[in-house]
């Protein structure tokens, strides 16, 4: 694909998922379905509560992860270097979008040692796709990624549905998990794996930790649909129908954190896909989230400023703190021992 169609093709989906009506899907993310019991005697100082953690090696004062996000080259930049400077002041995670275009043109869309500049502290994580990696892709694309920004581990995506309803996507997945566990194998940098919003099955992240996957990202439905997100990208009518029908795909969030957590009880997992607030973060936490990722939640802010994701995340934090409070937990290891109850359904 040439350099002109895939910046092209990156403007579509970030114009589109800038519009929430436009990029929703169908499902929610079962957060719905629990409530923490209240702790009407929390015996605790809110200002105490102490929510750092660690992940490869890297200290993070909140437990949170700013996920991959992209876009044209000429918009990325800017929106990549807000985020990195608002994770540095927060000292939280920060994962780039797709680094195909700056692996495979002159386009680098902010993905320069700059990023690491702007951010020293960070955990910071590069990434490309995994259908590239049947497609010519090896360790020394993998080490250019990272290499490219300084980064501290590779997040390699699936995103088999969005390919299969994209006009041109990549449609040969043969051999994917083989060449995961090669790099795996071969990478100094620890791989992640991620969803980009259709969730992991317990399956499947049980085959990714024993082909020696470090982390991985469940990224479940209930936030941006990229099957919605591409039927809004179709010219022809029938492409728009057969992307729509699978709008509403995909494990929720907390239904795949769940089945996860429970097949791979000692990997580090991440939380994405359609997290909202700091109280379903904490619910993420609680159900075996290690990290908890928001994307197209901060996107509007990171077109603005990095005062503007600061100021996101800020109000995230605080919910998370105040849950953590109203629940009798000093930390995340007391938050992930509170009670979490499931509501009844009608």
């Amino acid at each position: 694909m040439s350099k002109q169609s895939l910046v092209s093709r990156k403007n579509d989906h970030l114009d589109i998922v800038l519009d929430p009506t436009r990029a929703a899907g169908a499902t929610g993310t079962g957060f719905g379905a629990f409530r923490f019991e209240h702790c009407a005697l929390p015996e605790l100082h809110l200002d105490e509560i102490d929510l750092h953690t660690r992940l490869f090696g890297r200290q993070l004062r909140a437990p949170l992860l700013i996920s991959s996000m992209t876009g044209g080259a000429a918009r990325s930049a800017a929106i990549n270097a807000h985020l990195a400077e608002a994770a540095q002041h927060l000292g939280i995670a920060m994962a780039v979008g797709s680094q195909r275009v700056a692996l495979e043109t002159a386009g680098d869309q902010g993905l320069t040692g700059q990023l690491r500049q702007l951010a020293p502290d960070i955990l910071l994580l590069a990434n490309f796709g995994a259908a590239q990696l049947v497609r010519g892709y090896g360790v020394d694309e993998a080490r250019r990624a990272v290499e490219m920004i300084d980064g501290d581990a590779l997040i390699v995506h699936l995103n088999p549905l969005q390919e299969a309803v994209q006009p041109g996507g990549d449609r040969d997945w043969r051999g994917v998990l083989r060449a995961i566990e090669a790099l795996a194998s071969r990478l100094a940098a620890p791989v992640v794996i991620k969803e980009v919003g259709a969730g992991i099955s317990a399956t499947v992240a049980r085959q990714l930790v024993d082909a020696g996957v470090a982390a991985i990202d469940v990224a479940g439905s209930g936030g941006t649909s990229w099957a919605a997100v591409e039927a809004e990208r179709a010219s022809d009518v029938s492409q728009r129908a057969i992307a729509q029908a699978f709008a509403d795909w995909g494990i929720p969030t907390a239904q795949a954190l769940q089945a996860v957590r429970k097949a791979c009880p000692d990997t580090p997992l991440i939380a994405s896909g359609g997290i909202r607030d700091g109280v379903e973060a904490a619910k993420a936490i609680c159900l075996g989230a290690d990290l908890v990722g928001q994307a197209a939640g901060v996107l509007q802010a990171a077109m603005l400023s990095s005062e503007a994701v600061v100021k996101h995340f800020e109000v995230l934090i605080e919910q998370l703190r105040i849950a953590c409070f109203c629940t009798g937990s000093a930390g995340l290891a007391e938050l992930r021992q509170a009670r979490l109850l499931q509501v009844p359904t009608a």
